[in-house]
């Protein structure tokens, strides 16, 4: 398992401002990625099949775009599906997180790339699990304020906070371009993805966040938001970097 960087004394402040039962909680957002590798096997080809009538049929997937596909329906298709989830687990228990899968709503989940975002606006009480189901296309997450690339392929499995910036980007490139993503071109990524609680123990201490950091601020709040620096941003579809939100 690896990790990313820890952050510099002088770097810049961020806060995420999240629903906690019925009131908005602050908190820090963390800089830690665990990443890593799970031995699975291959989706069966009638799964896969049935994903791809999936995609070209009821969905218009564009590139950069995120979108949900049926997961029950797939688990009646998948018998390797609680391998999957077993492999998950077992990798999560170094950092201590072994047993938080099986408390967290899990999604099947599929992209062409993904623009840069951050989910902190809906997801802010959570971090993301993801294991990517599909082979290597080419394609990395990109967390770029942390100037961190890790490639895609099956078996990646990852674990970071919904506030991070993010995107899947062609590798090799430096930001989001439609144009890496032909239609022609086989670009697709199935992942499964967890939310884990971020108030949970274990949780907030494998990825070291701080909360009630400014609950001053966040008593005046009726939405999740994240800040940097004291004032509303959100992220630059292309790059990734951080904007003064409208």
């Amino acid at each position: 398992m690896s990790q990313s960087p820890q952050p510099s004394p002088a770097r810049t402040r961020l806060t995420s401002y999240f629903w906690s039962g019925d009131a908005i909680r602050s908190r820090s957002v963390s800089d830690i990625v665990l990443s890593g590798s799970v031995d699975i096997p291959e989706p069966p080809a009638r799964l896969l099949a049935d994903w791809t009538r999936e995609i070209s049929s009821r969905m218009t997937l564009e590139p950069g775009d995120v979108e949900v596909m049926p997961l029950a329906r797939a688990r009646a298709r998948w018998p390797d599906y609680s391998r999957c989830v077993r492999a998950v687990s077992d990798w999560m228990s170094t950092p201590g997180l072994s047993g938080a899968l099986a408390a967290s709503d899990v999604a099947l989940m599929a992209c062409r790339g993904a623009r840069y975002h951050h989910d902190g606006e809906q997801y802010g009480g959570v971090a993301f699990c993801n294991l990517f189901l599909s082979e290597d296309k080419g394609l990395d997450v990109h967390f770029p304020s942390l100037g961190l690339r890790i490639p895609l392929s099956r078996g990646t499995v990852l674990i970071f906070d919904t506030c991070q910036p993010h995107g899947v980007i062609r590798r090799g490139s430096d930001g989001f371009d439609v144009t890496d993503f032909p239609a022609d071109q086989d670009c697709t990524q199935q992942f499964l993805t967890w939310e884990l609680p971020i108030e949970d123990a274990n949780v907030e201490q494998a990825l070291k966040v701080d909360f009630d950091i400014d609950p001053s601020t966040a008593r005046l709040m009726n939405e999740e938001q994240v800040w940097l620096n004291g004032k509303r941003v959100n992220v630059r579809h292309e790059s990734g970097q951080w904007r003064r939100a409208d």
